[in-house]
């Protein structure tokens, strides 16, 4: 038995066994990068414990540390995304649209694997957006 056959996938009604195996691991990586990252962040955060010479340093140096800490908090969110997916995964939910209930596809969800949505719900959604930012 392979590594992918041991992982308790539910058949899925829009994706094959193969897609959604390979998109389980495009899954993983990108987790496994995310976490990665944010522990480096996170020492190199700590360890920057380093005694500025000058106001001009320290404004420097807390301007690095805050986008540090915006890119660890965009990193936090996609890795939510990335646990809501393995979820809809294991629920068996992954190939379908949470809005519509019609099929992502493979190539959208190859491309974006974090995808609820499919491409015409997903563009009606951000017009929606957009038209609510220019109210």
């Amino acid at each position: 038995m392979s590594a992918d056959e041991k992982i308790p996938l539910p058949d899925d009604e829009y994706l094959s066994r193969e897609e959604l195996m390979h998109l389980h691991g495009v899954l993983q990586a990108q987790a496994e990068l995310l976490l990665n990252a944010n522990r480096q962040n996170i020492s190199h955060l700590t360890d920057q414990r380093e005694v500025d010479a000058d106001a001009v340093d320290q404004a420097s140096n807390e301007s690095d540390r805050g986008f540090s800490l915006r890119l660890a908090d965009r990193d936090r969110l996609m890795l939510k995304k990335i646990q809501t997916a393995q979820s809809r995964m294991f629920e068996g939910e992954y190939g379908s649209c949470e809005e519509c209930g019609e099929p992502i596809g493979y190539k959208r969800q190859l491309a974006r694997p974090v995808a609820s949505q499919c491409i015409d719900c997903k563009t009606s959604a951000e017009q929606s957006e957009r038209r609510s930012w220019q109210a």
